[in-house]
């Protein structure tokens, strides 16, 4: 019997060891040969011409987590990245020039974005087509993650005409954005318009855009406010207080802890996304104190007191500096520490003082998430 012939296939190797960014830490023993941006992960697409696989993500990112569990954990999967690509990975926290660029690719192909952002690029880094999460099997009406990686390559390799006029056309419109002809001036009248057409999409009960998931966009209703305060119309103001009422009171907000997490998945602003984001809080803190200065509701200054007080509690760092997020997944779990169950409120408060609370806080033994119970006012 002859021996067995070796495989010829070059050893592949994680190159994210070495990196001080804590996403792309998270990755460093995922069997795919990811490599950090940079001149030597560029030049490694082009010496090789190879395709690039572009993924991009923050450290607190919840699909984010989805699809390395799914797909850049498993070896098969990895397997067929490292032969068909050049792998890098990128925190948008760390590099969010990168994530721009790719992100507006994205929106230019007609996608919402999101992450993960997952591109195809070009050995020279020129952005062909891409999308968000893939699941590793097909579902969400989302093709699998390892179809998508052989038909990308296969374009790549037996239809390059195709790749190269979506490449074109990319290019095209981002240099457009990047270089606009003439001078543009943007006005009273553009800001008044924009405002307008903002506040046809407001949710006037439940404030927010529209429908769900709903994200407390502080810049949004930051417009809103001084389109008020240019116009004199109340309407806006109307709008803007609406949310900042809804979300102070919703589960979106931590009522035992302080801060907003980053969304809500639903409408009401009851089950939020668990993730809690630095920047976000503190847009939020900036609106709240416009709202306390104009109308002057104690609740707008006591969600800033206790957002303040979670600032200091849990986001600074010993150095001095703040954490950019706290993490959707806690033990493995998602919002492991931010549900509760009525004999857990009745152990620690006793039955008399529980049952005041949860009438205040929407404590029931039935819950009002999956079984368990997110602390909201929003019927109070």
């Amino acid at each position: 019997m002859s021996a067995p012939e070796l495989s010829s296939a070059p050893a592949h190797e994680n190159r994210l060891a070495g990196e001080t960014s804590p996403y792309l830490l998270q990755h460093k023993r995922n069997p795919v040969d990811w490599r950090p941006w940079g001149p030597e992960a560029l030049a490694e697409a082009k010496r090789s011409n190879k395709p690039i696989l572009l993924s991009v993500g923050y450290a607190a990112c919840h699909w984010c987590h989805v699809m390395a569990h799914e797909s850049f954990e498993d070896d098969a999967t990895a397997a067929v990245m490292n032969d068909l690509f050049v792998n890098i990975k990128v925190d948008r926290e760390e590099r969010p020039d990168i994530d721009q660029i790719y992100m507006n690719a994205l929106h230019l192909l007609g996608e919402q974005g999101g992450w993960p952002l997952t591109m195809f690029l070009t050995p020279a880094g020129e952005p062909v087509w891409g999308g968000t999460y893939f699941p590793n099997t097909s579902r969400f009406g989302r093709p699998a993650f390892v179809d998508v990686l052989r038909e990308v390559a296969r374009l790549f390799r037996e239809e390059p005409d195709k790749i190269d006029q979506n490449r074109r056309a990319l290019m095209q419109r981002l240099a457009e954005r990047a270089r606009p002809e003439g001078r543009v001036v943007i006005g009273p009248p553009e800001l008044d318009n924009t405002a307008r057409r903002a506040a046809s999409v407001i949710d006037p009960v439940h404030g927010g855009m529209r429908g769900a998931p709903k994200f407390p966009n502080a810049s949004l209703f930051e417009l809103l406010w001084r389109a008020g305060l240019r116009t004199g119309e109340a309407r806006y103001f109307t709008l803007v207080e609406i949310t900042l009422d809804r979300i102070c009171e919703g589960g979106i907000y931590d009522h035992l802890g302080g801060g907003f997490s980053r969304y809500s998945v639903d409408e009401r602003w009851l089950v939020p996304h668990f993730e809690k984001m630095l920047y976000d809080n503190a847009q939020l803190l900036e609106l709240l104190a416009l709202g306390y200065g104009r109308t002057g509701k104690p609740l707008y200054r006591e969600r800033a007191h206790e957002t303040v007080g979670w600032l200091a509690h849990e986001m600074t760092r010993p150095e001095g500096g703040f954490s950019a997020s706290l993490d959707a997944d806690s033990e493995g779990e998602e919002g492991k520490f931010y549900v509760w169950s009525l004999a857990e409120v009745e152990e620690i408060l006793g039955k008399d003082d529980a049952a005041f609370f949860a009438a205040h806080y929407d404590v029931s033994s039935g819950g009002n998430f999956e079984g368990h119970n997110i602390l909201n006012r929003l019927n109070t």
